[in-house]
C-alpha cells in the first residue's frame, strides 16, 4: 500500500513520517508534497490508498484537493490533517469525502486509530462487499462526526453555549433554548456482540443510519454516538408528542435489520438538557435487564429504588474459596451471592458495572498479596446476550464464574511456582552447605516453612529424604577429595561434614560398596 503526505510545513509532513506506524499497516511508500498542486501529480502517478493532507496550504488548498478527489473519483482514503478547529472546514472536508478530520498537535494514538480505520475501510470497498449494512454505510461515510462532539460536549454543561446554539439553529433548524426535550438512551453491546463480528464503529454507524434515518424524517430530533461512553447511543427528540411512538418503531426497524433485541430507555421530558439527559441515563442505568427483555423501551416511571449487591461483602468467603483452589468450592460462594442477587436484587446495568469494578479491585488487591507485579491479561466476561439479543442470566453467571475460575487457575499456578522455587532454593542451601551440621529445624527458620511441608515438598520434587539427599552430596564430594593421595581419611572426613572418621567410613561403605581407602586405591590402579 501507498499513501501520501501533503503540507506546507515540512516539520508536519516529517512528525506524520515518524509517528505513523506505517509497517504495522503494510504501507510501504510513503510520498510528500507541499501543496495540492505538486499532489495531484503525485496522486494520478502512484494512486495512493491513503492521503493526508492539510486545509489551508499555497496554491491548491485542501478543500480545493478535496473537491478534485471528489470529482475525480479517486477511491483513497483522505484524512485531514488541520490546525484549525472550524465547523466549515469540517463540514467542507465531510462534504468533499474525506474519511476523518485531525487536529494538530497530532496525538500519535488518534493518529494510528484513525490510520487504522482508513485502511480497514479502504480495504472493506476495494473487496466490494455489497451488503445492505455496507450500502447504507458507504451512502452515510460522510456522516457528520463534528455533530457526535458537539452533542457530547453538551450532555455534560447544565447551560447550553451560544456558538452551539446558534450552530444547531442553522444545521437543524431549532432553537434549543425554546423546547422541552427527551432523551432516549441505548447500550448497543448486544448487538456489537451478536452483529458486525465485534467491530463497533461499524455497529454504531449502522444503528445511527437507522435512527436518524426515521428521526430526521419527522424533523424531531437528532441521534448521534455519546464519545464518552464506549457503547453509547443517544437520541434527542424535541418532538416529545411522538416520542414513545417514534422509539418503538426504532426498536422494529433495529429488530428487522438486525435480528436483534433491544430495549431503549427513555427519559423525563424537561426544558432543561442537561436533567433531560440524566434522567434518560439513570433509566438505562438502573432498569432491570431480565424485566425489560420483552419490553421495547422502559421509561423513567419505570423505575424502582433497589438496593446494589457488592461483591467486596463476600471479600472474606471468595478468599477461602480461592485459597482453597477449588472450583466447586468457588461455584459454592458464587451461588449464594447470585441466589441473593436474584432474590433480593435488581440486575441493572449500574449493578453489571459494580460487580465488575469491584471485581477488577479484589483481583487487583489478590495480584498484589501474591507479588505479581507483571501485566496480565485476564478474561473479561462480558457477552449476558442470547442470541437475539435478550439480556440472559444464565450468561452472566457463566461469564463471571469464568472469570473467578481462570483467577483461581492461575494463582494456584503462582503458588505453586513459588513453592517450588522455595525446595529448588532450599536445594541449593544444601549443595552450598553440606560440610555443615544441617539440621530440619535449621533449613525450616530459615525459609519460614515448617518442617513438614519442607519435608514432603522435597521429597515430591527430588524423591529423596533431605537427610538422604545431603548424604549423597557428601559422599560424591568425598569421592572426589578422595581421588587427592596427600588428603588423609580424616581430613576428608571433616571437609564433608563427618566429624566422626569412623562414622564416615561405615557411610561410604554403604553408599559406595568399598571403604574410603579401598575406593582410593581403585582410583590410582586405574
Amino acid at each position: 500500500m501507498k499513501a501520501i503526505i501533503i503540507d506546507d510545513e515540512k516539520h508536519v509532513r516529517e512528525g506524520l513520517m515518524l509517528l505513523a506506524e506505517w509497517d504495522r499497516f503494510g504501507i510501504e511508500e510513503v510520498f510528500e508534497a507541499k501543496d495540492g498542486e505538486e499532489a495531484k501529480e503525485i496522486i494520478l502517478k502512484h494512486r495512493p490508498e491513503i492521503i493526508f493532507t492539510d486545509m489551508n496550504m499555497p496554491k491548491i488548498d485542501g478543500i480545493n484537493l478535496l473537491k478534485w478527489l471528489h470529482a475525480s473519483e479517486i477511491d483513497s482514503k483522505t484524512i485531514v490533517v488541520s490546525g484549525y478547529d472550524d465547523f466549515q472546514y469540517m463540514r467542507n472536508a465531510i462534504t468533499y469525502g474525506s474519511f476523518d478530520y485531525i487536529l494538530k498537535p497530532i496525538e500519535p494514538d488518534i493518529l494510528n486509530e484513525t490510520l487504522d480505520r482508513a485502511i480497514k475501510e479502504w480495504k472493506k470497498q476495494a473487496l466490494k462487499r455489497e451488503s445492505t449494512i455496507e450500502n447504507t454505510r458507504v451512502i452515510n461515510e460522510v456522516k457528520p462526526l463534528y455533530w457526535d462532539h458537539v452533542f457530547t460536549k453538551l450532555l455534560t454543561n447544565k447551560s447550553i453555549p451560544s456558538d452551539a446554539s446558534m450552530k444547531i439553529q442553522k444545521e437543524f433548524g431549532i432553537n434549543l433554548t425554546e423546547v422541552e426535550y427527551t432523551f432516549s438512551l441505548l447500550s448497543i453491546s448486544s448487538i456489537i456482540s451478536k452483529n458486525f463480528d465485534g467491530d463497533r464503529d461499524l455497529a454504531f454507524f449502522t444503528i445511527l443510519n437507522i435512527c436518524n434515518e426515521m428521526i430526521r424524517r419527522k424533523q424531531s430530533g437528532v441521534c448521534f454516538r455519546n464519545i464518552d461512553k464506549e457503547n453509547e447511543l443517544v437520541m434527542i427528540f424535541w418532538d416529545v408528542k411522538n416520542t414513545h411512538v417514534l422509539v418503538e418503531l426504532i426498536h422494529d426497524t433495529i429488530y428487522k435489520f438486525c435480528n436483534i433485541k433491544i430495549t431503549l430507555a427513555v427519559g423525563k421530558p424537561s426544558h432543561h438538557l442537561y436533567e433531560a439527559y440524566q434522567s434518560a441515563l439513570q433509566t438505562m442505568l438502573k432498569y432491570n435487564l431480565i424485566e425489560a427483555t420483552k419490553k421495547k423501551m422502559v421509561s423513567y416511571l419505570d423505575i424502582s429504588a433497589s438496593p446494589i449487591l457488592h461483591i467486596l461483602d463476600y471479600t472474606q468467603e471468595i478468599t477461602w474459596a480461592l485459597q482453597s483452589g477449588s472450583n466447586e468450592q468457588m461455584d459454592e460462594v458464587l451461588n449464594r451471592i447470585f441466589l441473593t442477587l436474584q432474590s433480593n436484587h435488581i440486575l441493572s446495568f449500574e449493578q453489571i458495572q459494580g460487580w465488575e469494578n469491584q471485581f477488577v479491585l479484589l483481583r487487583n488487591n489478590w495480584l498484589k498479596e501474591y507479588e505479581i507485579n507483571e501485566q496480565i491479561s485476564f478474561y473479561n466476561g462480558n457477552d449476558y446476550w442470547d442470541k437475539d439479543g435478550s439480556f440472559s442470566f444464565t450468561r452472566f453467571q457463566e461469564e463471571k464464574r469464568k472469570e473467578f475460575h481462570e483467577l483461581i487457575h492461575y494463582l494456584n499456578q503462582v503458588k505453586y511456582q513459588k513453592y517450588k522455587n522455595s525446595i529448588q532454593e532450599i536445594e541449593l542451601f544444601i549443595r552450598k552447605n553440606y560440610e555443615k551440621d544441617i539440621t530440619l529445624q535449621d533449613i525450616a527458620d530459615r525459609f519460614y516453612l515448617s518442617r513438614e511441608y519442607i519435608s514432603r515438598k522435597f521429597k515430591q520434587e527430588y524423591h529423596e529424604t533431605i537427610t538422604n539427599y545431603l548424604t549423597k552430596i557428601r559422599i560424591e564430594k568425598a569421592k572426589e577429595l578422595l581421588e587427592n593421595p596427600h588428603l588423609k581419611i580424616y581430613e576428608v572426613s571433616f571437609k564433608v561434614g563427618y566429624q566422626n572418621e569412623k562414622y564416615f567410613s561405615k557411610v561410604f561403605k554403604k553408599m559406595v560398596g568399598l571403604t574410603p581407602n579401598e575406593y582410593r586405591l581403585s582410583v590410582m590402579t586405574k
